[in-house]
């Protein structure tokens, strides 16, 4: 049966909603990101003993950035934008390889670098637009739940009061998330029409509506902060080329690579439109262009935002123009300083009661793409393998923080970013145990008239799927 898109030639990545869905739905993939775009400035700058008013500067780069690679990518232009519902932010696989860099040459050497990072990763990105071969459905299944699980504990950390906070764990902040996730919850379920869609929306806005009378919030910073900023190319300086530094970033560039590969299989799964090795080259493509006018306006690489994926999971909303409104509402926020200040004052415990629902999303994703996997058969075990080992691997850094103390930075680098130590780790064991293994040969075939085993990735009783580096694993969705 022709699904409705192909009748009406408009598929639902490409609808453009009405203006007041458009406003709605934006805003909600606004406020599922905007404490994770924030954090990485605030970290870097804090470390490196900035003044507020030099980490208001890069705050407000970091979101203008943000706005215009969201909108290269969602929108697209020429080679650059995979055209999918996907918001973007700064990665925070580089926060630790930055605060290196900057204690020892300061943001001038952590920018150089940064534009290093942006332009190889623009030269890498046909090379790894070849690798969709390697992502079949027992691989991209594994990879979406890694990254749902690994965000879990962020919006844990959230609803308890933000980590590091003096009140962290206090009873207030963990019953607020929870009403915001009851409110989510019910809304979802009992709203009607739009209402129902933004759900997210609604919990936050309860939620904030609760945490004025209880005292969770404060807009003291708000009257403080200009109401017109434009970042400005390289204000703390011209960047600096060391060696190092470029070494260390080319590292994050990979792992960055890596996580943006993952989350864009993921985003095709759920909206119908898994992206071709050309589209994947064009959305890493954008990928280095937005790091390198990160290095030139004073901000840092950039990759796409997990949490986002799970909020079209939630809402069922698969425009990219919905992404790309928020994206535009990115900019206002980098150009309009107050305005980002009253999105700042969102208590952490209100984030989290909505992150819970959206990060378990993304995990129950990965298992909807599992369950169509087959681990019956004789190679069933090897394919329960490539699925439980992953998983673990992925985990291991958000359960036991500071594992890898005792490694090499670059090491470090790859593997505390759970999504991309347990994506590596699937990709190896999938070649290791299924991948060109699936074909056996001609003199092992039953008998004609008999039907073989099940391969994983089949149902029992049908035909075995081409090997996977055949028509099993051509991607899915029209061509760029």
């Amino acid at each position: 049966m022709a699904r409705a898109w192909e009748k009406d030639q408009v598929h639902p990545v490409d609808e453009v909603p009405r203006p007041t869905r458009l406003v709605a739905f934006g805003l909600q993939h606004v406020l599922a990101m905007y404490a994770g775009a924030v954090a990485v400035p605030l970290i870097v700058g804090g470390a490196l003993g900035l003044s507020p008013a030099e980490l208001a500067y890069l705050i407000t780069a970091d979101l203008l950035i943000c706005g215009v690679a969201t909108l290269v990518q969602c929108v697209g232009w020429w080679r650059f934008g995979a055209r999918l519902p996907i918001m973007q932010g700064c990665t925070f696989a580089a926060v630790t390889p930055m605060v290196l860099i900057g204690q020892d040459g300061g943001l001038p050497a952590i920018y150089g670098s940064v534009i290093v990072c942006g332009i190889a990763i623009m030269l890498l990105a046909p090379v790894f637009g070849r690798l969709l071969r390697f992502f079949p459905p027992l691989v991209t299944g594994t990879v979406i739940l890694i990254i749902g699980l690994s965000l879990l504990p962020v919006a844990g950390n959230w609803a308890a009061g933000g980590a590091g906070a003096e009140d962290f764990g206090d009873p207030r902040h963990l019953g607020l998330a929870g009403g915001v996730l009851a409110v989510t919850l019910l809304l979802q379920r009992f709203g009607p029409g739009l209402l129902g869609r933004v759900a997210v929306l609604g919990g936050i806005a309860v939620g904030m509506a609760a945490a004025v009378p209880l005292g969770h919030t404060d807009f003291s910073g708000v009257g403080e902060t200009d109401w017109l900023g434009v970042s400005t190319p390289f204000h703390f300086g011209a960047p600096e080329f060391q060696l190092a530094a470029i070494v260390s970033m080319l590292v994050v560039a990979l792992v960055t690579m890596t996580e943006t590969t993952g989350d864009l299989i993921a985003v095709g799964e759920l909206t119908d439109r898994r992206p071709d090795p050309r589209r994947l080259a064009d959305g890493l493509r954008a990928d280095g262009l937005s790091t390198v006018l990160g290095g030139v306006f004073n901000t840092f690489p950039y990759t796409a935002y997990a949490q986002n994926v799970g909020l079209v999971a939630l809402t069922r909303v698969r425009s990219r123009w919905v992404v790309a409104a928020a994206g535009a509402m990115l900019v206002v926020l980098g150009l309009l300083p107050k305005l980002g200040a009253v999105v700042a004052a969102i208590p952490a415990p209100v984030l989290g009661g909505a992150g819970l629902v959206m990060f378990g999303t993304v995990a129950a994703s990965g298992l909807r793409t599992l369950a169509g996997v087959d681990f019956g058969g004789e190679r069933g075990g090897h394919a329960l393998t490539v699925v439980a080992v992953p998983v673990a691997v992925g985990l291991l850094p958000v359960g036991v923080p500071g594992v890898y103390e005792g490694f090499p930075h670059w090491f470090q680098t790859i593997m505390d970013s759970g999504i991309s130590a347990g994506c590596l780790t699937a990709i190896v064991l999938n070649l290791l145990f299924l991948h060109g293994r699936q074909r056996r040969p001609a003199e092992a075939l039953p008998p004609t008239g008999t039907a073989p085993d099940p391969v994983p990735g089949t149902a029992p009783g049908t035909a075995p799927t081409p090997p996977p580096d055949d028509a099993a694993t051509a991607p899915r969705g029209p061509a760029a």
